[in-house]
């Protein structure tokens, strides 16, 4: 798959844009990019993936363009809240294919900057891509629709409220390239939907539609248009106290916050621990080659 190339910063669109101008009433603002489009209006951001050719993948760049305009919209006076989804058939169908072909060849990933760590942050690229919009003080809503695998399911669950489609496939794909998640999901899911239920999903990678995302608590609103149910919440919220609104958000997130940089870091030493090993190259040719994978048995000490 083509390897998009960002020429400014957010990921196509002058910053000042972003973070410098006070939307007034009603205004609306455009802002464009090669991987994600933002509109304001009234207070609320409506925000898209947009690489719907390619079901929304995420790249090299799309993974710095999520982080980037969740950095400017952290900035934007005037924001009352969020709407993240994607344009085209779906959501997002998790990691660009050929990071995956070049683990089963030795070549070099369009994502191989994802793992860098910058600005001392707590996270690495593919954990700031989720966590970048957990970290914004107004409420994020997902609308979800098509799929959401791997990475699409994890940015998913880092936004604060998710209305789904009926037929919607989401599964954390990652335990069929014989890699764990990293991209904050570890985290976040055993608060959604227990501890149980995750290492379900995580370990059998199976899929789960918007009926049952709703009942386990993965999503929370089921919708034939997800976005419009989005869109509405969010004008609900944006007509509330924006001090009370932010307030909250901020409450509720200490109410179980934990170590997370702890956590975050054992996320990157254990995927860093498994790509690369026989068992995970296995995972991804098995799987490119059709056939059952032959995997070795795990050392067990005395």
């Amino acid at each position: 798959m083509e390897d998009g190339v960002l020429g400014a910063p957010v990921g196509g669109v002058p910053a000042r844009m972003l973070g410098s101008e006070t939307a007034a009433p009603g205004r609306v603002e455009h802002r464009m990019s090669e991987r994600i489009t933002v509109e304001i209006s009234d207070g609320i951001a409506d925000v898209r993936l947009n690489r719907g050719d390619k079901m929304n993948a995420m790249d090299g760049p799309m993974f710095k363009a999520l982080i980037e305009t969740a950095d400017e919209l952290a900035k934007t006076e005037g924001l009352r809240a969020v709407v993240l989804s994607g344009n085209g058939p779906a959501w997002c169908a998790g990691l660009d294919f050929s990071g995956f072909q070049s683990m089963a060849g030795g070549g070099e990933s369009n994502t191989s900057s994802i793992g860098e760590m910058e600005n001392e942050r707590i996270t690495h690229n593919a954990q700031q891509a989720v966590w970048g919009w957990r970290e914004l003080p107004v409420p994020v809503i997902a609308a979800v629709h098509g799929v959401a695998f791997g990475a699409g399911i994890q940015l998913a669950a880092g936004c604060d409220i998710r209305f789904v489609a009926p037929d919607v496939r989401m599964s954390i794909l990652e335990i069929r390239w014989g890699i764990s998640p990293d991209m904050t999901i570890t985290h976040l899911l055993p608060g959604l939907i227990g501890a149980d239920v995750a290492k379900e999903l995580i370990w059998t990678g199976r899929e789960v539609n918007g009926e049952e995302a709703v009942r386990i608590g993965l999503a929370t609103h089921v919708s034939e248009d997800p976005l419009a149910g989005a869109m509405e919440l969010a004008r609900t919220i944006a007509g509330k106290s924006p001090h009370a609104i932010r307030a909250g958000k901020r409450l509720v997130e200490h109410a179980y916050a934990e170590d997370f940089a702890s956590g975050f870091a054992l996320e990157r030493e254990e995927i860093f621990n498994l790509i690369g090993t026989p068992n995970q190259v296995e995972s991804v040719t098995a799987f490119f080659e059709k056939r059952t994978p032959n995997y070795t048995e795990v050392e067990v000490g005395p």
